[in-house]
């Protein structure tokens, strides 16, 4: 097998791409390739400190990158709506959408909106990101949308009746796991619906294996990073794969390689049979217009 790398990526002069939570982790290493690459990145994080280390830590082994700091909280459907109205008015293309940022395992909370805070961040906040900005999308020849999943949507057991876990015990790892399905459904539905239409705009998922990352909480989780984990830059190649690779197609998903996807260089690979059910996708694409209150025209 051929191993992918950023090797692979070609130049990138004169591309514009958004990479949301890309401050730290597997965004960060993603934000870094395509800037060492010639594309202008937008790192749309909630810390302007945190964002501006990040852009410091890139510029000083890539000079000339072109990197901008802009706030987004996924997790506040006011401050995605500002972020899409200005990203709008300030650039006449995109060419690449990464939702890549998320928070995992937390105790149970809820958004400023109301939402299980693992839905409403992972899955919610990026479908309204992506609905908001997508007719820049649509008019950018060659553009993707990037969405980023995980293996642990495996665990996910979406109950469309009660996102919010207001009638259910609270299962932290469950509810990562639902909010990572819904990130497939996202993918595959999005993308049958802009075949449908004629559209051109490629979508694609991608998850990281096992990776070492500030998402990591928790004494077991941090045992088993430190022997099983492998490094961000490793973590971000199925991530770079999906949103460069030339012989991808509009819903495919790319993961690592070895060890029953934990690790290793990026292929395509696929995701459980539940996360192909269209009649859960397309419920919970009217559901996520209903909550969120943003038409997805595509």
């Amino acid at each position: 097998m051929t191993k992918w790398t950023t090797d692979n990526i070609p130049d990138q002069s004169g591309r514009i791409a958004i990479i949301t939570g890309s401050n730290s982790g597997i965004g960060f290493e993603a934000a870094k390739a395509l800037a060492e690459k010639g594309a202008e990145v937008i790192l749309a994080v909630r810390s302007q400190a945190k964002g501006d280390a990040a852009i410091a830590s890139i510029q000083a082994e890539t000079t000339n990158a072109k990197l901008q700091v802009r706030l987004l909280d996924l997790a506040d459907l006011a401050s995605i709506k500002s972020f899409a109205e200005q990203f709008n008015a300030d650039y006449q293309r995109l060419d690449l959408l990464i939702n890549n940022a998320g928070i995992m395992v937390p105790p149970y909370s809820k958004t400023v909106d109301g939402f299980e805070s693992q839905f409403g961040t992972n899955h919610l906040g990026h479908f309204a990101l992506t609905a908001q900005l997508y007719d820049l999308i649509k008019s950018t020849p060659d553009s993707r949308i990037v969405n980023v999943s995980s293996n642990a949507h495996k665990m996910g057991k979406l109950n469309l009746e009660d996102l919010n876990w207001e009638n259910r015990k609270y299962i932290s790892w469950t509810a990562y796991g639902d909010s990572k399905m819904a990130n497939l459904y996202f993918t595959y539905e999005l993308s049958r619906k802009i075949q449908a239409a004629g559209g051109k705009v490629m979508v694609t998922a991608a998850h990281p294996g096992l990776t070492a990352s500030n998402l990591a909480k928790g004494a077991v989780v941090r045992f088993f990073n430190s022997i099983f984990a492998q490094s961000g830059s490793m973590g971000a190649l199925p991530t770079l794969m999906a949103a460069i690779e030339p012989t991808a197609g509009s819903g495919n998903y790319f993961g690592p390689s070895n060890m029953a996807e934990w690790r290793g260089y990026p292929k395509q690979v696929f995701s459980n049979k539940q996360s192909h059910d269209t009649d859960i996708a397309e419920k919970l694409w009217q559901i996520s217009e209903e909550k969120t209150g943003v038409k997805f025209q595509v």
